[in-house]
């Protein structure tokens, strides 16, 4: 007997725990005490245990919303939301947080931003507290004034949350990289870097009216421009760049040049020899020119010795003329 009573004790104490585990009693008069009979009941929070959602959250979250004025939300829909791998707490916080603070912001569209992957409750505070985002995020945008003097420039953008363009909205790097695209047009149309240094919310005001918000999960408050520093004279260094390769060129048009100079002076020289050939091989002709005169009888004696006698007389007159030539030139030399 005592056997079985133990037993029986034992049985009665699993079934005990069992239903403390599945019933959470404690949950339900929370949620009794809390939101009032019937706003969560024990056969909901047995359905949560069996579809291995957590009571705790459900009910807290229910218990929150409630609280804080926003009775639309059931337990159901905090539980859907969950199975469809949402974060509830965050849900909960955001749509408390924007209710208090006039935002208004659904409980579908709060869903979809969570389940889309943003933080729904950072985009929440962003809306209340605006952020600051450093455009570019590190170092310095390099732009060029129309006269050719660079500047770097360095802004700070203040946006808010668009809950309404979050889903499918671009992120920070789509603003930093509008805004850099605005900053480096408006200091590419200035006329002088001088200009955009006296007034530097010129180039604020010109960026901002471009709409760079546009299709973003952001709105832009505004800009500002927090550094500005005069670079490098780039127009001058593009002029020495050019200049030099405009050397290069007439360089090289230059060597060419005289390269077909010299290609056509050592071609004259050529034809120079082959009319010196042809020469010799004229005077060639002469002896044998003479020897068929004899022959013929065309020539005598007498013309070939007067012939002889005007080629020694020519041979001398141009060895005198050369002799003297020569002592003038040497003369001119000892004078210089």
């Amino acid at each position: 007997m005592p056997i079985v009573s133990m037993v029986m004790l034992f049985v009665i104490a699993i079934v005990v725990l069992l239903l403390l585990y599945f019933v959470p009693v404690g949950l339900w008069i929370q949620g009794i005490v809390s939101l009032g009979i019937g706003r969560i009941g024990i056969v909901d929070l047995i359905r949560m245990r069996l579809r291995k959602i957590s009571p705790r959250l459900v009910t807290d979250g229910v218990i929150n919303l409630h609280k804080a004025g926003l009775n639309q939300i059931t337990t159901d829909m905090l539980e859907t939301h969950y199975l469809a791998g949402g974060q509830v707490e965050n849900i909960v916080k955001a749509l408390i947080a924007a209710d208090k603070a006039s935002i208004p912001l659904p409980f579908e569209t709060a869903t979809a931003i969570d389940l889309a992957g943003r933080d729904v409750k950072e985009a929440v505070q962003t809306s209340v507290y605006p952020k600051v985002i450093n455009a570019p995020i590190d170092g310095y945008l390099a732009a060029v004034a129309k006269d050719g003097i660079e500047l770097k420039a360095r802004a700070r953008v203040t946006v808010r949350t668009n809950l309404a363009g979050l889903v499918g909205g671009a992120t920070d790097d789509t603003i930093i990289a509008r805004v850099g695209e605005g900053i480096v047009s408006a200091i590419g149309s200035a006329g002088t870097y001088s200009q955009v240094l006296e007034n530097p919310d010129n180039i604020s005001r010109a960026v901002l009216d471009k709409g760079l918000d546009a299709g973003t999960a952001f709105e832009i408050l505004s800009i500002d421009i927090a550094d500005l520093d005069v670079g490098k004279n780039i127009g001058a260094a593009l002029q020495t760049d050019q200049a030099e390769a405009d050397l290069q060129v007439a360089q090289a048009r230059a060597e060419t040049r005289r390269a077909m100079a010299v290609a056509q002076e050592q071609e004259m020289k050529a034809k120079v020899e082959e009319m010196k050939a042809k020469v010799v091989e004229a005077e060639a002709e002469v002896p044998l020119a003479m020897s068929f005169a004899f022959r013929e009888g065309n020539m005598g004696i007498f013309d070939y010795y007067n012939m002889q006698n005007i080629k020694s007389d020519t041979g001398m007159r141009d060895s005198i003329a050369g002799s003297d030539k020569s002592e003038t030139d040497h003369k001119v030399e000892d004078q210089e």
